[in-house]
């Protein structure tokens, strides 16, 4: 069970929140939230660095020199790996580096990262209705009043698909934006401040729970 300070646009406390979250035991915490981190940036690695073979290099068909009598050293192949312009020993070639893990475990390590940030976690109010129309001004003093500083990685987390917001938001530097449903463990734990809204903790209580 986790209990929070609510705060409203002006910076006020207004209340409390309980939300509770099925957490990993703390033996093997660190250990399958490391799991569902690696897992996330190694997904995220495109693997299409490629090199050509001696075999793939255009060119080289013809010998450069005949074998023996001219007083160099062998050669069969311009595009021999010796040369300038040949082929690529042992070059990396386009790969899968995509790990796999099940589904209840990639939640459950969600949600012990989440709750692990309970102390830099800041809830809020909604406030939709506060952003009428995108004002990347107003958003900064309200997370200013709020406890988070302009210039620290600050993690937004809110419920509804909200236009005005994303908008107000993206041109801020330090700042990113997610819906409810789609955080992920590598934001939640690389974010300094996390400011959620209430309803978003409701929401990601429903997606992510146990």
């Amino acid at each position: 069970m986790f209990e929070c300070v609510v705060k409203n646009w002006q910076g006020e406390q207004v209340g409390q929140k309980t939300f509770e979250l099925k957490v990993a035991k703390e033996e093997s915490a660190s250990h399958i939230v490391h799991r569902a981190l690696m897992r996330q940036m190694s997904n995220a690695r495109q693997g299409n660095a490629s090199t050509k073979t001696r075999s793939e290099v255009r060119g080289g068909g013809r010998k450069p020199w005949r074998q023996k009598g001219t007083g160099r050293a062998r050669a069969g192949s311009i595009r021999s790996p010796l040369w300038r312009g040949g082929g690529v020993i042992f070059g990396p070639k386009p790969r899968d580096f995509s790990i796999q893990m099940n589904r209840k475990e990639r939640r459950l390590a969600l949600r012990t990262a989440f709750a692990s940030r309970i102390d830099d976690m800041i809830i809020v109010e909604d406030f939709g209705s506060q952003l009428q129309r995108p004002k990347t001004k107003e958003l900064v003093n309200a997370i200013a009043r709020w406890g988070a500083e302009p210039d620290k990685r600050v993690l937004l987390i809110y419920c509804e698909n909200n236009q005005n917001l994303y908008l107000s938001a993206r041109n801020i530097a330090n700042v990113k934006v997610f819906s409810a449903n789609t955080i992920n463990i590598y934001d939640i734990l690389h974010a300094e401040k996390i400011i959620v809204t209430a309803s978003a903790i409701d929401k990601i209580q429903e997606v992510f729970g146990a």
